[in-house]
């Protein structure tokens, strides 16, 4: 029970934070999300390769932090929703330039933290 209740207050504060970031931008393009995934991928990346130790014995913790507050706080579903507006509304070229730079940031996040902790070990 512990771990649901983890997971609902860590989803609820992501939710509220993915809000908050969307409104710091006031652009046609969908920086919001990318900020919200890039952030939330550096959330996640710290909480599994340097903290991962800490966190992993705790049945609160880690549902709150991985589970809840980085799968409330990033967003597949909007991103492909933005994607597929921009690709709508003839937007092409910016829509496959926010594919890739989602992707490309998202992953390089995990690729560098990876790194990092194998160079320390």
């Amino acid at each position: 029970m512990i771990t649901l209740v983890a997971i609902f207050i860590g989803g609820g504060l992501g939710s509220l934070s993915r809000y908050g970031v969307s409104k710091l931008y006031n652009s046609e393009l969908p920086l919001g999300t990318l900020t919200a995934n890039v952030l939330s991928c550096i959330i996640l990346g710290l909480t599994i390769f340097t903290f991962s130790n800490k966190i992993e014995s705790s049945d609160f913790l880690k549902p709150l932090i991985v589970i809840g507050f980085c799968g409330g706080f990033s967003t597949f579903s909007t991103f492909s929703f933005e994607t597929f507006e921009l690709i709508r509304n003839g937007n092409l070229i910016i829509a496959l330039a926010n594919i890739i730079i989602n992707i490309a940031f998202c992953l390089s996040v995990f690729y560098v933290f990876r790194n990092s902790i194998s160079e320390n070990i």
